[in-house]
């Protein structure tokens, strides 16, 4: 069985950091580009970032130097590190496996950012 099992999220105030975690199992992780996607109400989902197998990343332009994705292969399990948290960056975060032939989801975990 596929799953991805994010934890991290909760209530943090503006300015603060958490640190989101994603551990796969079911999978060839080492193979596999690893997204962070969020959601929050009203909008469509977004790509906060990515990282490929080989170690490159990528960022939405707004969020680049606040935020940070990393993976460690041995855990199976990739990071996103957010820093300097805004109220706008209250969202449904969910953790996602690209594969060349399906892709797999977490259940996501719920980040709220307010004072």
């Amino acid at each position: 069985q596929v799953q991805l099992v994010e934890s991290g999220g909760g209530l943090v105030q503006p300015g603060g950091s958490l640190r989101l975690s994603c551990a796969a199992s079911g999978i060839f992780f080492a193979i596999y580009t690893m997204n962070w996607y969020r959601q929050a109400p009203g909008k469509q989902r977004e790509l906060v970032a990515g990282i490929t197998s080989g170690g490159s990343s990528n960022y939405a332009d707004s969020l680049k130097g606040r935020f940070t994705i990393s993976r460690d292969n041995a855990k199976n399990t990739v990071y996103l590190q957010m820093n300097s948290l805004k109220p706008d960056d209250t969202a449904v975060y969910y953790c996602n496996a690209a594969g060349g032939v399906i892709n797999y989801w977490g259940q996501g975990t719920q980040v709220t950012v307010s004072s």
